[in-house]
């Protein structure tokens, strides 16, 4: 049989995992059930070396002994999303739902461990495959972190991880080397001026005034501030001041999110907030505050592993195309930061099933059958890195 051939011939148990998944959603760091789920299908296989509590609530599993040891990685919590979809496996936990895809997921890195127990017990295993399940990718400081630091990529040669994507065809793969997913910082500015009555501004210190000046100088960090070679992303969300039309706040809050690729330009972001938010303040007689969240490192793709991916999808006649750096965020950046890896995205979007919301929107759905393109990819992915051959 051909990786395609095998992989598809399991879609039907993917399924079965993926739905009964998607109706028992966990958010982030509250993965009681769903740990317990993926621990009572890996205790199945007596040859299948198993840790756990890596790093919290995650899981490591490995087959075989030595080298090429070659690690891939899925994450299984869901987000506080309603789910509004008609569909009989819809989410059964009110407020809360797969709305990303961490179901597809799990339930195609459970088939990857189903098909290579066959071939590790016909002695066709040349070195180890780990299965990395990690918890919390959604919320920061997430699971990755604490799982690295647990010694979960100890002897580890590669790792590597992909995402089910709904803005892409079904099928369809995406990755490049270097930058490809950005870090996602979080900021909160606070404006404490002097409240006072809306007929006598003279007399108040308008927080509201001094915020939306703020808001405007930083929109030019961008542009004028930041190398036009260099990404970048400034966002404000959120701006709140106030309970009445007549009355002048004491303060006022901005709050938003800054994306980068590289360190040193987060680096020189944050240092131009704190810069402008203390002398716009101070020179309007208020006083500025910023909390700034550092978030996830950004997903820098090994070039070597970059290039077993896109061999793999052309090898598997797969339709691939280059990434376009994506200024999300994603956790799999520290598994990265230790060794050699590269992550990618497995199109799973289909207009005639509903499947091309996007994520984390309440009608978010998977394309079922992008989890074969997904589990040949890893498949061949482990042929290529000399692990096993299929056939």
């Amino acid at each position: 049989m051909t990786i395609n051939d095998l992989a598809e011939s399991i879609l039907p148990k993917m399924i079965e995992h993926r739905r009964y998944l998607h109706m028992h959603p966990e958010v982030s760091f509250h993965e009681e059930e769903t740990y317990k789920y993926i621990l009572k299908y890996l205790q199945q296989y007596d040859n299948l070396k198993i840790r756990e509590n890596v790093g919290g609530k995650g899981l490591l599993a490995t087959f075989g002994e030595g080298h090429p040891h070659i690690a891939i990685r899925a994450d299984f919590d869901a987000l506080p999303i309603h789910d509004d979809k008609d569909v009989p496996y819809k989410s059964t936990v009110e407020g809360v739902m797969h709305a990303c895809g961490h179901d597809g997921h799990t339930s195609t890195l459970f088939a990857l461990v189903d098909i290579l127990n066959e071939q590790q017990e016909s002695g066709k295993l040349n070195g180890s495959v780990s299965f990395i399940f990690q918890f919390a990718e959604e919320i920061q400081p997430g699971g990755a972190v604490s799982m690295v630091e647990d010694n979960v990529l100890d002897g580890v040669d590669k790792v590597y991880g992909q995402h089910y994507w709904s803005q892409y065809p079904t099928h369809t793969i995406k990755v490049k080397p270097g930058p490809i997913i950005s870090s996602p910082d979080y900021f909160v500015i606070t404006i404490h001026g002097k409240g006072g009555h809306a007929a006598h501004p003279h007399d108040a210190v308008d927080p509201v005034l001094i915020a939306a000046e703020v808001i405007t100088n930083l929109q030019s960090v961008v542009s004028r501030q930041v190398s036009p070679m260099d990404n970048a992303v400034v966002t404000f969300g959120k701006v709140s001041a106030g309970t009445a039309f007549n009355v002048i706040p004491d303060t006022a809050e901005i709050v938003g999110t800054v994306r980068t690729f590289k360190p040193e330009i987060k680096d020189k972001i944050y240092e131009i907030f704190q810069n402008e938010v203390e002398l716009t303040a101070k020179k309007r007689g208020a006083e500025g505050e910023l909390y700034y969240n550092y978030g996830y490192p950004a997903v820098i793709n090994h070039d070597d592993e970059a290039e077993v991916i896109e061999q793999a999808a052309k090898d598997l006649g797969l339709p691939f195309e280059t990434a376009k750096p994506l200024m999300i965020g994603e956790d799999f950046s520290y598994y990265i930061l230790e060794k050699p890896g590269a992550f990618f995205f497995t199109g799973s979007g289909n207009n005639d099933k509903n499947s091309n919301y996007v994520h984390h929107h309440s009608m978010f759905d998977l394309d079922e059958d992008a989890m074969v393109s997904g589990l040949s990819m890893f498949m061949k992915i482990l042929e290529l890195e000399q692990v096993i051959k299929w056939n």
